[in-house]
Formats: C-alpha cells, structure tokens, sequence
C-alpha cells in the first residue's frame, strides 16, 4: 500500500476544506431562500443561485431537497436554543422570572428579525415539512419551548402569574405573537429595539397581574 506523501495529505485536507466551504454555503442560501420563499417555494434553481453552484452539483451534497431543507431547519432550532440559552445563563443568580422572560422576548426578537435567517426558516417552514424530513427541529424545538415552559412556571411560583391566564395557554400565545413578528416587521417602519421594548411590555402586562 503506497503511503500518503505529504503533498497528497495537503490536497486531501484542501478538498475537505473546500467541501465544509460549499456545504456551509449551501446551507446559508438555503436559509435565505426558505425564509424568503418557503418550503412549497424553495427551488434547488434558487439555492444554486443564490450559493453561486450549478443546481446539480447540490447533489453531490444532499440526496435531496428536501434533505437539504432538513439541515437548514435543525441548524436553525440548535441555533435558536443555544442562542436563548446563552442569554438567559449569563444573568446573575436570583434575576427575578420578570426580568429573564424579558430577556427571553429580546433574544427570540432578535434572533428571528436580526440575526438569523436560519431562525426565520424555522419559524416560517418547520410544520410545512412532511414528518419524516421535521422530525429532528422538531424535536429541538420541543426542548427550546420547554425553556419557555419553565420561564412562565417559575412566574407563577413567584406568585405574578395572573390567576386567570393558564401557563400552557399563556406560553403558546406569546410564542405565537413573537414568532408572527416574521411576517410584518420592515426596519423601515422602526427599530428592532422599539420593538423589543413594545413587545417587552405587552408580553409582562398579559402575564402578571
């Protein structure tokens, strides 16, 4: 068996790198595309233009579409639960459940409208997929709703949960409002900021007494 020269490990690891770069790239015009367009909208035409390839060479990547699609959708439920993680983990001990779900209402808003169209293809496209291709975002984006679970059971073990809202019901609706922002939010007709701060204050004075 002849050995690997040294000049073969570099064209080696210069093909794999330049793969990881084409995947990557792949991925992030998919996201752009069925943020845009959606899942019935998305063309394999539209992710290859979008990523500068020809559309066949997509295959030599994903099989398919709608695996491609796939990808996209978990990356953007992992991106989307690690990001809301990391913001709620980097406040002090004893923040009160009122101050983190604040926290929580900025970073969803933030990451769907500004920082992510992995995020926005999750949100616009992730029950549009059929089960088999969904299975793994949904699953994760199971765990980042669990998140919101315990941020509005911890307000009512404080007590500031109104009597009259139940927790399951309260949770979904505010995650429904969040997510629709996707839909109407232009940077033209104000600041990301305004809007977290309005968002902020509706959210607090539906759940607390």
């Amino acid at each position: 068996m002849p050995r690997k020269t040294i000049a073969n490990t570099d064209a080696t690891e210069s093909a794999d790198t330049k793969s990881a770069r084409t995947r990557a790239r792949l991925l992030d015009a998919t996201a752009k595309v069925l943020a845009r367009k959606g899942f019935a909208g998305t063309r394999l035409s539209d992710i290859a233009e979008e990523a500068h390839v020809q559309a066949p060479a997509i295959y030599y990547y994903y099989p398919s579409r709608e695996d491609l699609i796939e990808a996209v959708l978990f990356a953007g439920a992992q991106a989307m639960h690690e990001f809301l993680t990391a913001r709620l983990a980097e406040l002090p001990d004893g923040t009160s459940p009122s101050k983190r779900i604040e926290v929580a209402v900025e970073a969803h808003l933030r990451h769907e409208l500004e920082l992510s169209d992995y995020a926005r293809a999750v949100i616009r496209n992730a029950n549009q997929m059929p089960e088999q291709f969904s299975r793994r975002a949904l699953e994760t984006i199971t765990e980042y709703n669990d998140i919101w679970r315990d941020l509005v059971a911890d307000l009512a073990d404080a007590g500031l949960l109104r009597e009259d809202v139940d927790p399951s019901i309260g949770r979904m609706i505010v995650l429904g409002a969040l997510n629709w922002s996707v839909e109407w939010w232009d940077p033209a007709r104000g600041s990301i900021e305004h809007v977290i701060a309005v968002t902020q204050s509706m959210v607090l004075h539906a759940l607390r007494p």
